[in-house]
């Protein structure tokens, strides 16, 4: 059946609307920003290194006063940013990432000057003969957490589980093992993916749920990486389905969603409610999608409650957790989020380092109540796109396995 033209229309024009707003975002006009250096070729890249290693060599001559150990310190900085560039340009190559190499590169290159040169100024306490320990010390251990961070922690991909208890839910009753899973972001098929369907055969859900971003934002449209992602979703199988909803226009456009999702046995919610009955209990899902504007997805959610009865069990699929504030006042048990990535990036006794939620680090990763609500802010199980580096660091890709039991709450 043919969709009527002024609907199709409208449609369009909400998504240009949230789309545009979408990319106004901070974060979003950053990455863009610090893509210009992926249109620098080759020679042009390795001119720029060179002459970052000569301010790391005049440095250290203005420090020191002595040619030799500034000449053995630029050398130390080539050889390790050397070392950063045939690391990134292998990541494809071994099927483990596929972002740009000249961004990262180019930031790490910075970082390495920075901590080099720097280390210059502790040349005048240094034993003669041990001036470049430091330097060494410094840019290798950098090394090793380039290596964790691209290499290791992307691909541990780890099982959150969390038991919640409602006395919408009948204690006699078999508890419901409902698995979600977040920000796919796929570029090509990697281990990590491979580990995930692997997983989800072990852990034996009821009930899958997906809460967006299904391609890496550079691969949005790309035909190769739309019909990996198709091949993982085909695998993800549950005995009372598998749900989604869309992520963040950006990323999932109605076009893309299409694409990934025609032909296969899933369930797209968008701005809607569906009843599931699991070994006799009713659950209602209930699915909007993301367009950025809180007032406008707040009144999609009012209206697919509508048709939902109040004291039913509800779980609420959104991209972002930005809607807490709104959700918390709905009797809405459990509200299943993600975007956040935790962070991706984490510092140590700090977190995360940027959100790109609304609420910033409030609602950054992990299980949170306001009221009668869980809200639950998932890691996600893929990588940043854009200029970002395709790494994590104390944020391990995640799913979460909820067992929903019966009792008091």
């Amino acid at each position: 059946m043919s969709q009527d033209p002024h609907v199709a229309l409208e449609k369009e024009a909400e998504y240009e609307l949230a789309k545009a707003r979408w990319e106004q975002r901070p974060l979003h006009r950053v990455l863009v920003a610090l893509m210009a250096p992926s249109r620098l070729s080759t020679p042009q890249i390795g001119l720029i290194l060179l002459a970052l290693g000569l301010v790391v060599d005049l440095a250290w001559q203005w420090v020191s006063g002595d040619a030799r150990p500034a000449a053995g310190a630029a050398f130390l900085y080539l050889l390790f940013v050397a070392l950063d560039w045939t690391l990134l340009t292998s990541l494809p190559r071994f099927e483990l990432s596929f972002g740009p190499v000249n961004p990262p590169l180019l930031a790490l290159a910075a970082l390495r000057l920075i901590l080099t040169a720097g280390s210059a100024l502790l040349f005048a306490i240094m034993p003669i003969g041990l001036h470049l320990v430091i330097p060494a010390v410094v840019n290798l251990s950098l090394s090793a957490g380039v290596v964790y961070t691209c290499l290791i922690e992307p691909f541990v991909l780890q099982v959150s589980r969390i038991d919640l208890t409602s006395r919408k839910l009948s204690s006699q009753a078999q508890p419901i093992r409902v698995l979600q899973i977040a920000d796919i972001h796929l570029e090509r098929m990697t281990k990590r993916e491979r580990k995930l369907v692997a997983l989800v055969q072990s852990l034996q859900p009821d009930l899958i749920l997906m809460t967006g971003d299904y391609l890496n934002q550079s691969y949005v449209g790309e035909e190769t990486a739309t019909e990996h992602v198709r091949l993982l979703i085909r695998e993800l199988d549950a005995p009372y389905g598998v749900y989604a909803v869309p992520g963040t226009p950006l990323i999932d456009p109605p076009e893309a969603m299409t694409r990934i999702f025609d032909g296969l046995k899933v369930k797209v919610l968008e701005n809607e409610s569906v009843k599931i009955t699991i070994a006799g209990q009713e659950i209602h899902l209930v699915g909007v999608s993301c367009t950025g504007n809180l007032e406008i997805d707040h009144l999609r959610l009012e209206r697919a409650l509508a048709v939902v009865p109040p004291r039913a069990f509800k779980i609420f699929l959104y991209h972002t957790p930005d809607l807490m504030g709104r959700v918390a006042v709905q009797r809405i048990d459990l509200y299943l989020a993600g975007h956040t990535h935790g962070g991706q990036l984490r510092l140590p006794f700090y977190g995360a380092v940027m959100t790109s939620s609304d609420y910033g680090k409030r609602y950054e990763m992990g299980l949170f109540r306001e009221g009668n609500t869980y809200l639950y802010v998932s890691r996600g199980l893929g990588l940043e796109g854009l200029s970002a580096p395709r790494a994590r660091f104390l944020c391990p890709p995640e799913v979460t396995l909820f067992t929903l039991r019966g009792g008091a709450k």
